[in-house]
């Protein structure tokens, strides 16, 4: 997906970043340091997953489950509850559902959205498997343009501390202190330095705002290294119709 917004032909591309139930998906942190498109924008959608199999399967005749790590981790009372059954992660949960159906797995079934079912051609044995109504994905826009009509109002950026006493501390005064709050706060691991950590973090602020500029001015005096990876608008639920994840195609 960022070699084909990079390079074209996609102008934008769509990443999930944290679900509500399964956490944050560290894959595409890392993937939005190792490249250089700026997050341009953001959308929450709830999430309705449901169990695929091939027509005229059964759960009695199931041995494995494909999903998604986190599409595993959203189900798991559910997959509590299958006897004798592998549960097997992929790299997708459309593509799970996609596997099922070219391969022709009569004792297989995938974790996947109703739509995935109706374009691979697969039944569903069980729906709404999740295991909180409430479950929400937060997707991450990313382009090399920004999205028309908007006006940023929330920033993400990416920072490193030295290792001394009230380093995180210093950092989160920083904007603690000009009233900028701090909606999210992730740390990861630094490839190649062990048990050194990047931070990543949302703040509920435009990136040019006084308050935040100057905070981010003040966390760059210390800070090795501070990249903003986008200054763009948040999600607002009043703005149009949410839409569940059959209506979505990745």
């Amino acid at each position: 997906m960022f070699a084909s917004v990079e390079g074209g032909p996609a102008g934008y591309g769509v990443l999930p970043i944290e679900n509500s139930i399964g956490g944050s998906i560290h894959r595409n942190y890392d993937l939005l340091l190792e490249h250089h498109l700026p997050i341009v924008g953001e959308v929450e959608l709830p999430v309705v997953h449901y169990l695929l199999a091939l027509p005229g399967s059964s759960i009695a005749g199931l041995r494995r489950v494909y999903s998604h790590p986190q599409g595993l981790a959203q189900c798991e009372r559910f997959l509590r509850t299958l006897t004798g059954v592998e549960i097997i992660a992929t790299y997708d949960t459309a593509g799970s559902a996609k596997l099922v159906a070219d391969e022709h797995l009569t004792d297989a079934a995938a974790i996947a959205s109703a739509r995935a079912g109706e374009v691979f051609g697969l039944t569903p044995l069980a729906s709404s498997i999740q295991d909180y109504d409430d479950n929400l994905t937060r997707f991450l826009v990313i382009g090399r343009r920004p999205l028309p009509n908007t006006v940023p109002d929330k920033t993400t950026i990416v920072f490193s501390l030295p290792n001394e006493p009230g380093s995180l501390f210093k950092a989160l005064s920083a904007f603690a202190l000009r009233g900028v709050d701090l909606t999210k706060l992730e740390s990861r691991p630094i490839p190649g330095r062990p048990w050194e950590y990047l931070f990543y973090a949302d703040l509920a602020a435009a990136r040019d705002e006084l308050p935040c500029a100057r905070a981010l001015a003040h966390l760059a005096e210390f800070a090795p290294t501070l990249r903003t990876l986008g200054s763009y608008t948040r999600w607002k639920t009043s703005e149009g119709r949410q839409t569940d994840s059959s209506e979505v195609a990745s």
